[in-house]
């Protein structure tokens, strides 16, 4: 019986975690972050890397420095000397620097203008809001000045033949 009890709890529990708002977001997010890697990539191979083969080779992996040679492949087929693969690294570099240039000016930007705007308009509603309410302070703070004027020049009373509590 306890048990039962556990493992509804440990699934109820575990059922709740799945239906938080930020873990099913994240797992959106990690679904189209993987299709925009691919997306991401293939401009890279298919546009850049192209581009750069006007002056080289287009493959920027062909890019790479011997550091201790003899720098290839040996008679065993197994690799000799030590090899830098810079052009690897500017494959994965020139990569990111897309992902994040795309998802800054395509993503970010426009979201924080929306939110700026949506800001803006909510600030104005608060000014308005602000200003009715000083407004009608004001209004309160005349009449009641008026009213205390009237007492001052009519004996204590506002209207000597009118009903009611004194101010």
């Amino acid at each position: 019986m306890v048990s039962e009890k556990k493992k509804e709890s440990i699934l109820a529990g575990f059922k709740a975690f799945l239906m938080r708002g930020n873990v099913v977001d994240l797992a959106v997010a990690v679904v189209i972050g993987a299709a925009f890697t691919n997306i991401v990539n293939s401009v890279v191979k298919g546009l850049i890397s192209p581009v750069i083969g006007l002056i080289g080779t287009q493959s920027l992996d062909a890019y790479k420095s011997c550091i201790k040679d003899p720098c290839g492949i040996g008679t065993d087929g197994k690799a000799t000397g030590v090899e830098l693969l810079w052009g690897s690294v500017l494959n994965a570099a020139l990569t990111f620097l897309i992902t994040a240039a795309v998802v800054y000016f395509l993503m970010v930007l426009p979201m924080a203008k929306y939110l700026a705007k949506v800001e803006q308009r909510r600030k104005a509603k608060e000014g308005v809001q602000e200003t009715m309410e000083i407004t009608e302070l004001v209004v309160l703070k005349e009449i009641r000045d008026e009213l205390i004027a009237q007492r001052g020049a009519g004996g204590g009373n506002v209207h000597s033949d009118a009903p009611g509590p004194r101010l």
